[in-house]
């Protein structure tokens, strides 16, 4: 039998985290090692299958988590916090072979020196990188969205985005208050979004986001407004796109516009509702994914699967809800 792979997840409270227990839980050689949440701190894990030993969710500061025998660690933290944890961890490199990390933050999605993780459109440029910078979930549509079409722009596309209010994290704000959101409809960030100059710097072009909030709690979707040097008729623009992802079993290339509805608990993206205007040189395309999933546990769990070379579908029930 093969020997398992621990893996240590930090910021485990959130809904991120949860789908990550789940997820590793049930991998068939990934183990949780520990799980790391203040507001936890005590409570026991349920275990994923009869006779394991319980997991408690513990407290661990950056220099506690660095002391942690792991061969990788999940950072599900918020913005800003993720450096802390790297330093403590490269203070002990000397002594032992540092763990593989995935950051779910933005922190190092613009830090050339980390493999940024969007595995349908970046894996044949993963060399071994142990440090792996999770894309945004919306992030993750547009550039799905886009990357077929991207040699045939004459203009910046514009995405207009609405998400669920899980996305905005489990801290109180307006944008995740079902009372503010009730028969809502609220755009925040509608310049210069984090996720706008993600995709502009991954993708090598502009582009521009309109991002919402929505009453829904989890799922996305993009509309991406295409302006196209050369005339397309519907057939061949959905015909490039079936193209591009025929062997991607987490994108799924639709006639119809997808439903956030039918992706919510899903693992995969769905892309379709191709519209061409009569002259053929401007387009519609709808994006959607789930944001705790394919836009962040579920890319993850991929990450974690290429790095250690194990199959990319490992431990992702791709036909099934979550």
């Amino acid at each position: 039998m093969l020997a398992r792979l621990r893996v240590g997840l930090i910021g485990a409270r959130g809904h991120v985290g949860a789908e990550l227990i789940a997820l590793l839980q049930g991998h068939p050689r990934f183990e949780l090692a520990f799980v790391s949440s203040r507001e936890l701190a005590g409570e026991a894990l349920a275990p994923s299958t009869a006779g394991q030993p319980a997991i408690r969710y513990e407290a661990l500061d950056a220099v506690a988590v660095a002391t942690r025998d792991v061969d990788a660690l999940i950072l599900a933290l918020p913005n800003g916090v993720a450096a802390e944890y790297l330093a403590a961890i490269d203070a002990r490199e000397g002594s032992r072979c540092a763990p593989v990390i995935v950051d779910l933050s933005a922190d190092y999605r613009f830090d050339d020196t980390w493999f940024y993780g969007l595995p349908e459109l970046a894996r044949d440029r993963y060399r071994g990188q142990r440090r792996i910078a999770n894309p945004g979930c919306y992030a993750t549509a547009m550039q799905l969205a886009l990357w077929p079409v991207r040699s045939s722009l004459s203009a910046p596309p514009q995405c207009f985005g609405v998400s669920g209010y899980s996305g905005a994290g489990t801290s109180p704000s307006p944008r995740n208050d079902p009372g503010s959101l009730r028969d809502n409809l609220m755009p925040y960030a509608l310049i210069d979004h984090l996720h706008e100059r993600e995709v502009t710097r991954h993708l090598g072009f502009p582009v521009e986001f309109l991002p919402h909030v929505a009453p829904h709690f989890r799922g996305l979707t993009i509309t991406a407004n295409l302006h196209l040097r050369e005339a397309f008729t519907r057939e061949s623009l959905r015909r490039l796109y079936s193209e591009a992802y025929a062997d991607e079993p987490l994108v799924r290339v639709l006639d119809e516009a997808p439903w956030v509805s039918r992706i919510a608990g899903r693992h995969h993206a769905e892309l379709g509702g191709f519209m061409v205007s009569a002259e053929g040189r401007r387009a519609v395309v709808v994006a959607t994914l789930d944001n705790l999933l394919k836009g962040a546990a579920t890319q993850a769990l991929q990450n974690l699967n290429l790095a250690f070379g194990l199959p990319e579908l490992d431990g992702i029930p791709v036909d099934a809800t979550a």
